[in-house]
């Protein structure tokens, strides 16, 4: 276990002398929170949705598909203040508080975080705005983030946590876009994608701004995503669509090729030890969208020291609701913890503050920062080009490290 711990005493920003420590939450308070919610209203619904393909309902390790690659769609993972929609919903006084259902995740379930993250809030008159900085870590997956096995500690190393966590976010990038019916039949939404230009084939995705009452004077807006639609008996539902990855089954103990058909459940609990926090986020992030189905995919390496070549050996639906029991994830608490931090920075003065996951204590810590911070961080993507490493096989050809650059641009 040293060697985990060692791996993982890294804060995701660095630390500044001029910061000012305001506060320090332990995740010991954050789990005992309870507040409850009314139902949310819609205010906009923006972008498209492509229809599910069933045939991936069917698919088994004997029959399984090979994940293909999606070059030319996009993806955007725009940040609060940067988003032209919660601009003028602010502009317009419809709520106090705007986000992402990234950032509300992570804020809902961060007492499974292991990782150290950072979002970025600022208050503006009496207007809270909780942003990621660019190049941050909740754009990317964690990989075995909660398991006990120690993960090698080399940042080039395959299977490193940093290297997971790019692949995971390219494998969930092509499994969303594949398991649609792509013969451009669309469910399309009042307004198009805010965030692409004309032209631009974009992934199937629609936004929900949704505005979720706090208490008498504070509304809560957050854009919240939905990725793919299903007509079930004349209904329309709604779907997410994420894909839980296997890169060398030593490290779970459960080979999925052997284990899925026959012991489904054994492997979902091997993935909710090891992986409690990501899985949280994702439960998070549909019952924020109210999505009627999640489809987790089941993805492995071909090849266990190959981490470009995958395929898919299933696809579960869950109800999140029924999902969420079944990880004990409450939403009395998901709000809890939400409304306490809104409480807590509705009354410190105009700035701009860091709340920071500890790197090595289950706890947040809140720093204020000068106005200017994260302005000029100009981050690399997640994975430069010099630090791609190809697999180690010679069959491999040259070309496999300029293909996986796709997955930084869009990462």
């Amino acid at each position: 276990m040293q060697r985990r711990e060692a791996a993982v005493l890294k804060s995701s920003v660095d630390i500044l002398p001029e910061w000012t420590m305001l506060d320090q939450i332990p995740f010991t308070t954050f789990s005992k929170l309870s507040y409850s919610v009314g139902e949310p209203e819609d205010l906009v619904m923006c972008g498209a949705l492509e229809y599910y393909d069933r045939v991936y309902d069917r698919v088994t390790p004997k029959s399984d598909k090979r994940l293909e690659r999606f070059k030319n769609r996009n993806f955007f993972k725009v940040t609060t203040t940067d988003d032209p929609v919660i601009r003028r919903l602010a502009s317009e006084d419809k709520a106090t508080v705007f986000a992402t259902d990234t950032i509300l995740a992570t804020l809902m379930c961060s007492p499974r975080s292991v990782y150290s993250w950072d979002i970025v809030v600022q208050k503006v008159g009496n207007k809270l705005f909780f942003d990621k900085r660019d190049g941050s870590q909740l754009d990317l997956l964690s990989v075995n983030e909660t398991s006990q096995e120690p993960l090698p500690e080399a940042k080039e190393d395959i299977n490193s946590a940093h290297s997971l966590s790019v692949e995971a976010a390219y494998i969930n990038q092509n499994f969303s876009q594949q398991v649609l019916i792509r013969d451009g039949n669309k469910v399309e939404f009042e307004e198009p994608n805010p965030f692409a230009s004309e032209g631009e084939e974009v992934a199937s995705v629609a936004y929900r701004y949704r505005r979720w009452k706090l208490d008498e004077d504070v509304a809560l807006v957050a854009r919240c995503e939905v990725h793919s639609v299903l007509d079930l008996r004349g209904q329309t539902q709604f779907l997410t669509l994420n894909a839980l990855n296997e890169f060398d089954s030593k490290y779970s103990g459960v080979d999925w090729r052997q284990k899925l058909e026959t012991q489904r459940g054994a492997v979902l609990a091997t993935e909710l030890k090891n992986n409690a926090n990501k899985l949280a986020k994702w439960t998070a992030q549909a019952l924020l969208a109210s999505a009627d189905v999640m489809k987790l995919g089941y993805v492995s390496r071909i090849h266990p020291r190959d981490h470009f070549n995958h395929v898919i050996l299933s696809v579960q639906g869950y109800k999140p609701k029924e999902f969420a029991m079944q990880i004990n994830l409450n939403t009395s608490n998901m709000w809890g913890i939400v409304k306490s931090i809104v409480d807590l920075f509705l009354k410190l003065n105009e700035g701009k503050y860091v709340l920071v996951k500890d790197p090595s204590k289950p706890q947040v810590r809140i720093y204020e920062v000068p106005t200017d911070a994260f302005e000029n961080d100009y981050v690399e993507e997640p994975l430069p080009e010099e630090e791609q490493v190809p697999p180690p096989a010679e069959e491999e050809t040259a070309a496999k490290p300029d293909e996986e650059k796709d997955v930084d641009a869009d990462v």
